[in-house]
């Protein structure tokens, strides 16, 4: 069984941090991702590295959260010994490949005539931790999310090298538990697109007839838009860990 998900044979790692903390852990890069998210919005030179900064932001986060997600399913896993240099390092490098990936699929969709879905394959990185447009979108995005885990799980094992085919295997041997788990994802993730679309109008309409301080509106929509993000990568995590994790238990058939 891969590193990630072995039994906890050894003794356990000290705890060196408040406990709820490690659940906020990735908000720091959630909202560097989201600044540059505004700024990739606004258009010009600077769009398209606001959109890479963003994607490896929301990398980073992923990182994080897997970590503390496979922590939580009873797995080892050393991504909180890599530094930041290695973080990053393996956090371009899938991008690369996902990049790559999105693309192609994009293209394919414009070659079938989808032209308006065909654009929103490119934010599959991006749904992972903000909401989706599309429906369909937010299953590609849980798609995303599953391929990128099984990346690092297996570069863990691969002293950091990052294999895009042999992540795509992994998926394909572990279709059944994995794909439960993407659907399983997609369908929450339609969930949260309504609950948190519900959410944004209300805090709209209280913008709207509230004497409160701008100052207050303004900290309202943040702790909005950062709780629905921090939400969305847990339950990314958990429920792909979990769909992972079941895979080795009862084997790899599809």
């Amino acid at each position: 069984m891969t590193i990630a998900l072995r039994k906890q044979l050894q003794r356990p790692l000290p705890q060196v941090s408040f406990g709820p903390f490690r659940f906020l852990e990735a908000l720091p890069w959630l909202v560097m991702a989201a600044a540059m998210r505004v700024i990739a919005f606004g258009g010009g030179a600077v769009a398209i590295p606001a959109i890479i900064v963003a994607s490896i932001a929301v990398l980073h986060a992923f990182l994080v959260v897997a970590q503390r997600s496979i922590e939580l399913a009873g797995g080892q896993t050393k991504l909180g010994e890599l530094g930041f240099t290695e973080q990053f390092r393996m956090s371009r490098a899938v991008l690369g490949r996902i990049a790559l990936l999105m693309f192609a699929v994009s293209c394919a969709l414009l070659a079938a005539g989808y032209v308006k879905l065909a654009p929103h394959m490119m934010d599959g990185i991006d749904g992972m931790a903000f909401d989706q447009w599309t429906d369909i979108g937010k299953f590609w995005s849980a798609a995303i999310a599953a391929l990128i885990l099984l990346i690092i799980v297996d570069a863990e094992q691969n002293d950091g090298q990052v294999s895009f085919l042999k992540a795509v295997g992994e998926f394909a041997r572990r279709g059944l538990w994995i794909g439960a788990a993407v659907m399983v994802l997609g369908l929450v993730y339609l969930g949260l697109g309504l609950g948190q679309g519900w959410v944004r109008s209300a805090i709209w309409n209280f913008s709207q007839v509230s004497s409160s301080s701008q100052f207050i509106k303004n900290l309202i929509y943040f702790v909005f838009i950062f709780s629905f993000a921090m939400l969305r990568l847990w339950v990314t995590l958990l429920i792909l860990t979990f769909g992972l994790k079941q895979s080795y238990i009862h084997g790899t058939s599809t």
